[in-house]
């Protein structure tokens, strides 16, 4: 894909510029229980502030059902969030289309910020109705998508707002020109051994990850809950953790034909019952029947940090186990731990793909040791199976004449 512009190769002063952010953020009566994805926008807001802008954000929060404004999903706390981190005023518009929108982006003056309700209050927006973008796109002179973790995504604010906007600048925001070149460099030329860390649940979430990646890793270390479906695959048992069925035949295959590359499991963290209270036990035979595998195990740790400490580009996605819970929390901390490290100390370049992962190094306060911390876990998932995205190829082509 052609390099894309970003919104500091457009002047904006005095314009308004239409910034798609993914605010997407945990909230619990009101008050937001991870800011990440606000912070992570703020290089973006303030490049178009600071040089004069007058800067239109919008986003979506949560999944209401689109037929009016919903309480629990309005966006009006990020609001509140953003303006405490920018040290400033930022208006607020009770919708994203119609008069009180028009209002609110009407009134700015330059440097300001405002930010637009929840888009998916509107049906079209999901729909990916073009009426709707064309709407959006009238509000502005520059279009903006900062918003990496729905640029898989072919919703309105996403595709039919910069079609709409015809020969006006469409550009890409920092955040998401970071994603593109991280995940695209380490597919395209990484720096060996390029190793890829691989957990969560499903073999069938990341079976066209693990198939793109066997073309350019050296090797894919299976991790988390996956685990069990190569396990069963193999003959071994797997007592009454998850593992899919219908996706059995897809693990023989893989590990047939790329036995050098994968690494699986040793052994692994097994309890009766989802709670860290009760008997523990570390198996190597295979999970017995009446517990579940929780973690990956010791002899599993030693051999996922050696494979990790050895490389200079790893990609990580998905936890190795339950991470949310000690002492389960053990194998994924020990991973985070063992990238950081190569990272710090051998100047790897290690990028976390996201979702559970992204928290996960966040809770265990390594995100400042790591290269770099996807905000998107679909969309970090579909760049490593090498796809590609509309909303993305409809920004505007870096000059190369």
């Amino acid at each position: 894909m052609p390099a894309k512009k970003t919104i500091e190769n457009v002047e904006v002063a005095g314009k308004r510029v239409l910034m798609r952010v993914d605010f997407n953020v945990p909230l619990d009566g009101g008050r937001i229980g991870d800011d990440r994805r606000i912070r992570m926008a703020l290089p973006s807001i303030r490049s178009v502030a600071d040089r004069g802008g007058r800067l239109i954000l919008f986003s979506h929060l949560g999944r209401p059902k689109g037929a009016g404004p919903e309480p629990d999903f309005s966006l009006e706390p990020c609001g509140r969030c953003l303006s405490e981190m920018l040290g400033k005023p930022v208006v607020f518009a009770p919708d994203c289309v119609g008069a009180a929108a028009r209002k609110a982006v009407s009134a700015l003056a330059d440097g300001d910020v405002a930010l637009l309700e929840n888009l998916r209050f509107h049906a079209e927006e999901k729909k990916g109705e073009p009426g709707f973008g064309a709407e959006l796109a009238s509000m502005a002179d520059v279009y903006c998508n900062n918003a990496f973790g729905t640029c898989h995504r072919e919703h309105a604010s996403m595709v039919a707002v910069p079609q709409a906007m015809g020969e006006r600048p469409k550009v890409a925001g920092l955040l998401v020109d970071s994603e593109i070149r991280y995940l695209g460099e380490a597919l395209r030329a990484p720096r060996r051994p390029f190793v890829a860390v691989l957990g969560g649940k499903k073999v069938s979430d990341k079976f066209g990850v693990i198939t793109n990646l066997l073309k350019s890793v050296d090797r894919i270390l299976i991790g988390g809950a996956m685990t069990y479906t190569f396990w069963k695959a193999q003959g071994r048992g797997v007592g009454d953790s998850p593992y899919e069925e219908n996706f059995l035949e897809e693990a023989r295959s893989l590990l047939a034909r790329a036995s050098d590359k994968l690494l699986l499991a040793l052994d692994v963290h097994c309890a009766r019952q989802f709670s860290a209270e009760g008997p523990l036990e570390i198996t190597e035979q295979g999970v017995p029947d009446g517990t579940m595998g929780l973690d990956i195990g010791p002899a599993t740790i030693e051999r996922f940090k050696t494979a990790v400490s050895n490389a200079r580009t790893v990609v990580w996605n998905g936890p190795m186990g339950v991470f949310e819970m000690p002492p389960f929390d053990a194998g994924t901390r020990a991973l985070a731990e063992a990238v950081a490290d190569a990272t710090q100390a051998h100047g790897a370049t290690s990028i976390i793909g996201g979702g559970d992962s992204a928290a996960a190094i966040e809770q265990f306060g390594l995100a400042d040791k790591v290269t770099h911390v996807s905000t998107g876990g679909g969309a970090s998932l579909e760049m490593l199976e090498g796809k590609s995205f509309k909303s993305v190829e409809l920004l505007d082509d870096v000059d190369t004449g």
